[in-house]
């Protein structure tokens, strides 16, 4: 699926560019500075911040949410304590949108993260005109060099990127690229299936002054409770949010004892 995933992002991409080349989509955001500073958002000392997603489906899950207004989810999950909100805007597999994306970033004050499967700088700049303060950047579906020119074009407008590995190999590129907040994702992109312990093996191996961030398969408060021993510094949770009847509610049984 994974694969299927990347090509038809590489057609969105090409027609995206056929919309507004990429020399007007950088004109665009010459003077962009992220108006929220991710880093500051969550690496608080002693405290475990979350990063909550906004997603109605996933091929993992399917729908997750019938009824989904990102607007109204962002405000709920801001006010009970997120530090930070993830906005999917894959829109063929998990139901997104980019004006998902600008409509939060409106209507919240916490930093907002575009979350899709990024494998061209265009997207970057594209986040960056629709209002995100950081991008999620897959070592899985990039190669060295594509990592670099995203990582480039992230800094060249001021927004911070969270670079997600999946293994010891794929660590080791997102350091050497200079990654400087690290996305650890216990999900197998191309088997769907969870390694709850990756966290375990991973942390170890990264170099301290780099930014933890945890994803995928932290459902309970003991998750939640494992994952502060093991010195991370932000849990990015989406499903068990978007399946509760009360995301808000879900975040503070999340994290009772935590906060």
């Amino acid at each position: 699926m994974l694969d299927d995933i990347v090509l038809g992002k590489q057609e969105e991409v090409e027609m995206a560019k056929g919309r507004l080349p990429l020399e007007d989509l950088k004109a665009r955001v010459a003077h962009h500075l992220a108006e929220r500073n991710v880093r500051k958002a969550l690496n608080v000392p002693g405290t475990l911040s979350l990063i909550a997603e906004l997603k109605r489906k996933s091929p993992s899950r399917g729908m997750l949410r019938e009824r989904f207004d990102p607007v109204q989810l962002g405000q709920a999950l801001q006010g009970a304590g997120a530090a930070a909100l993830s906005v999917l805007t894959d829109e063929p597999y998990f139901g997104g949108h980019l004006d998902f994306l600008r409509d939060v970033k409106q209507f919240t004050e916490v930093p907002i993260l575009r979350k899709d499967f990024v494998i061209d700088p265009y997207q970057v700049y594209e986040a960056a005109f629709y209002g995100a303060d950081a991008i999620l950047l897959m070592v899985r579906i990039l190669t060295e060099e594509q990592l670099a020119q995203c990582l480039q074009a992230a800094d060249s407008v001021g927004l911070e990127a969270l670079v997600e590995v999946h293994s010891i190999g794929e660590l080791a590129v997102a350091v050497d690229a200079g990654a400087h907040t690290i996305g650890i994702n216990h999900r197998d992109l191309r088997t769907l299936t969870l390694d709850p312990s990756l966290s375990e093996q991973l942390i170890p191996r990264i170099p301290k002054g780099k930014l933890i961030v945890a994803e995928s398969g932290i459902q309970t408060p003991e998750d939640v409770q494992r994952m502060k021993r093991l010195g991370v510094h932000a849990v990015l949770i989406g499903e068990a949010l978007m399946k509760a009847p009360d995301p808000a509610a879900k975040v503070r049984e999340l994290f009772a004892g935590t906060w």
